[in-house]
């Protein structure tokens, strides 16, 4: 446990799947709501107690003002875990909500029976890359970073053949508040879990998009080869939103590493 006082909000959360069956909580990315997981709910609720949330400045989850750390951002998440009882869960996250569980993971093993993060880094420089993009969104709105963001999101090919889908993500991330927005930008600009990579005890899947700019895969390469029990996947025909993109092959993927002993 880390020393430092908690500052805990009290994030959404839904709960769907298996009552009695082991619990997977879902983090999603920067930008998104909890809805970002809609593709793999149907395969982890005939076999999970699924828990899906909004990162906090996100969804229906409260929009403290910032700054935040990435710590606070696991707080949220211990805090969820106590509110539901969940005494040892699986942790599944995404971009934002990946750097989060590794973060739970590396100070509070005893919480973690199995890690899986998707398109994320355990460092995302430049900085300031950060600290500008939360600059525009604090004074023009996330409306003005949605076209650019969704395009980091998926290829070319599925924007084009999925225009329906590529609105839907677009409405997703212009609807993010844009100071909840803006302060997860800069826990971004100020992470680096790289030391805390050794510590990660919980087996782990790192799954990146073959087509991923936001997060290519040697990033996932690096969490993988870093943490105690680490394994990449990397998924063809897939940019940063891989999950919503190739479900075809991450479900599958999550359930064998998730349904392991």
């Amino acid at each position: 446990m880390s020393g430092r006082e908690t500052g805990a909000v009290e994030v959404h959360a839904v709960v769907t799947g298996r009552e009695n069956g082991p619990a997977v909580i879902l983090s999603n990315s920067l930008g998104s709501t909890y809805r970002m997981w809609d593709a793999q709910l149907a395969a982890l609720e005939e076999r999970f107690r699924v828990v899906r949330y909004d990162t906090r400045g996100h969804g229906e989850s409260p929009v403290p003002q910032g700054p935040y750390t990435i710590d606070d951002l696991a707080d949220d998440v211990i805090a969820l875990l106590d509110r539901l009882e969940i005494t040892q869960a699986h942790l599944v996250g995404l971009s934002l909500g990946g750097m989060t569980m590794m973060r739970v993971a590396a100070r509070n093993p005893e919480r973690v029976r199995r890690l899986a993060v998707l398109c994320t880094g355990a460092q995302l420089p430049p900085a300031q890359a950060w600290i500008d993009r939360a600059a525009t969104v604090r004074a023009q709105g996330t409306g003005a970073v949605a076209e650019a963001v969704v395009q980091r999101w998926f290829t070319d090919e599925y924007r084009s053949t999925y225009e329906a889908s590529r609105k839907y993500h677009e409405d997703m991330v212009a609807s993010t508040p844009a100071e909840g927005y803006a302060a997860c930008c800069e826990v971004i600009a100020a992470m680096d879990l790289r030391g805390d990579l050794p510590s990660i005890v919980a087996p782990t899947l790192a799954i990146a998009g073959a087509d991923d700019p936001a997060t290519p895969p040697a990033k996932l390469e690096e969490i993988a080869d870093n943490v105690q029990q680490g394994r990449l996947l990397v998924v063809p025909a897939s940019a940063h939103l891989a999950n919503a993109q190739r479900p075809d092959i991450i479900n599958p993927a999550l359930i064998e590493h998730l349904e392991q002993p």
